[in-house]
C-alpha cells in the first residue's frame, strides 16, 4: 500500500448487522472492503485478495478467531500465501483480560471489545496500516534506478539507463538484419522481446578440403 492507494481491510464477522455496519462505514472513510462470515472463506481471502489489514471477530461459527490468527502468524510467507506480517485486529464480545493476553501472546496487533466506539475503531485501524506501511516501505530497496520491494516481490524500472536507450533506439535495425520482428507491450515500463526468424543467420563458410590433402589422406 502507498500513500496514493486506498487500503484494503479483511472483515471477518458472522454477525451480520455488524459485518455490514463496518463495511458501510469503512467504505465511507475510503477503503476498499472484503467481507466473510466464516474462518474458512476469511483465509481464502487472505490467500488470494491480500488485504492490508485484517478485521476478525473471535466467535466464528466454523473455527476460532484464535484459530485464524495461529494460521496467519505460522505461515513462512514463501510456500504459504499467507502473509504473516499482515496486521491483525480480533474483535469481540468477550472483554476478559485473559481473552486479551491470549490475544496480544498470539500475535494480535489490537484487541477490540464489543459494543465499541467507530471513530476510535477507525483511529486504531488507521494507526495501525501507517506503521505497516512505514515497515513496507522501509524494507524496499533502490539500486540505481531499480526499485525493489522484497515483501510484494515487484522490481519497477524508474527511467530507462543510457545503455538501455540505445538498445532500445538500435533494436529496430537490429530486427530487420535479423529478419525477425519486434514485440511489446505498451505502458510506462516497456518489455522488448526479439523473434528471429530461424532461417535468418550470418554465412558461415567451412574450410575446404584440397586435392592435395586428398591425395594426403589416400595414400
Amino acid at each position: 500500500m502507498t500513500a496514493d492507494d486506498a487500503a484494503t481491510i479483511l472483515v471477518v464477522e458472522d454477525d451480520a448487522a455488524t459485518r455490514t455496519f463496518l463495511a458501510d462505514n469503512l467504505t465511507a472513510d475510503g477503503y476498499e472492503l472484503l467481507v466473510a462470515d466464516t474462518a474458512a472463506h476469511g483465509l481464502r481471502l487472505l490467500e488470494t485478495k491480500f488485504p492490508d489489514l485484517v478485521l476478525v471477530d473471535i466467535g466464528l461459527p466454523d473455527a476460532s478467531g484464535f484459530e485464524v490468527l495461529r494460521r496467519v502468524r505460522e505461515a513462512d510467507g514463501i510456500a504459504s500465501r499467507l502473509d504473516p506480517s499482515t496486521p491483525l485486529v480480533l474483535l469481540t464480545g468477550r472483554d476478559g483480560e485473559l481473552d486479551r493476553v491470549r490475544g496480544f501472546e498470539r500475535g494480535a496487533d489490537d484487541y477490540i471489545c464489543k459494543p465499541f466506539s467507530y471513530p476510535e475503531l477507525r483511529g486504531r485501524l488507521a494507526a495501525l496500516l501507517r506503521r505497516a506501511d512505514h515497515r513496507r516501505r522501509a524494507g524496499r530497496l533502490r539500486v540505481g534506478e531499480l526499485d525493489i520491494d522484497p515483501q510484494a516481490r515487484t522490481a519497477r524500472l524508474r527511467r530507462l539507463s543510457p545503455v538501455l536507450q540505445r538498445f532500445t533506439a538500435s533494436r529496430s535495425s537490429f530486427a530487420k538484419r535479423a529478419g525477425g520482428r519486434e514485440l511489446y507491450s505498451g505502458g510506462g515500463t516497456r518489455t522488448h522481446n526479439l523473434a528471429v526468424n530461424s532461417r535468418a543467420h550470418l554465412p558461415i563458410e567451412l574450410p575446404r578440403i584440397t586435392n592435395r590433402a586428398n591425395q594426403v589422406c589416400n595414400t
